[in-house]
């Protein structure tokens, strides 16, 4: 195997287990996501897509060159060829074999680089998504506690507003029962006031009828008087 193809198959194992360590599952998306945010990947973004597109244009013409070997040694005419000398047929297949080889190494190598980039790819992708689902889990748990918050303080100023009514309607009643009371002690106080009145009506005919019966009484009195000075005067005489 050649130097530049010993390379490719070198390029080919380290591409595989790179792979195989981004697709292990117990290493969340966002671990590699604080991975790639290292400052050294910071430092080398600017290079990575020239080194990108120029591994990819290595290994094209790499698994372009194995491609055309393949068909250079698969041509039937040095096939019959070699058929004629056995050690010339035995090259042949050897060297047939080695550009498929090469034809595998460099087309699986073009393959897993493209997928490679994919995987990292969709890993920060699945990160990014990860951490906002977090977001929006975090906040969705705040908008229900707030809700619940808020139905818990609703059923409490309904309590409160049922509690205030019926202390409300207890004390109107109370008043009313109060209001009634009131209305039949004024109305016994009215009664009381009336008969008083009448009382007082009558004890003042009572007192202006002895009023005039002490006038009477007392005129009487000034004529028995006369009467009885009268004849005494005129004994005197």
């Amino acid at each position: 195997m050649t130097l530049q193809w010993t390379a490719v198959a070198f390029f080919l194992y380290v591409e595989i287990a790179l792979i195989l360590i981004l697709c292990l599952p117990f290493i969340s998306a966002l671990r590699w996501r604080s991975v790639f945010s290292w400052r050294i990947w910071n430092w080398l973004t600017p290079y990575w897509n020239k080194c990108f597109f120029t591994m990819i244009m290595v290994l094209v013409v790499l698994f372009l060159d194995a491609l055309r070997e393949v068909q250079k040694y698969s041509d039937p005419e040095p096939t019959l060829e070699a058929k004629v000398n056995p050690n010339l047929y035995d090259h042949l297949h050897m060297k047939l074999f080695r550009a498929q080889r090469n034809l595998y190494i460099s087309g699986f190598s073009l393959f897993l680089w493209l997928i490679m980039r994919r995987v990292v790819t969709l890993l920060n992708q699945v990160a990014v998504v990860v951490e906002s689902s977090a977001g929006v889990q975090a906040q969705l748990e705040n908008t229900i506690k707030a809700a619940r918050q808020h139905q818990e303080d609703n059923l409490t100023l309904k309590q409160a507003l049922l509690d205030e009514e019926e202390a409300t309607s207890a004390q109107n009643q109370q008043l009313k029962m109060e209001a009634e009371k009131l209305a039949g002690r004024l109305k016994a106080a009215e009664s009381a006031v009336s008969k008083s009145q009448t009382e007082v009506e009558a004890m003042k005919r009572q007192s202006r009828g002895l009023s005039q019966e002490y006038d009477r009484l007392l005129r009487e009195h000034h004529l028995l008087q006369n009467l009885q000075s009268d004849p005494a005067d005129k004994k005197d005489q």
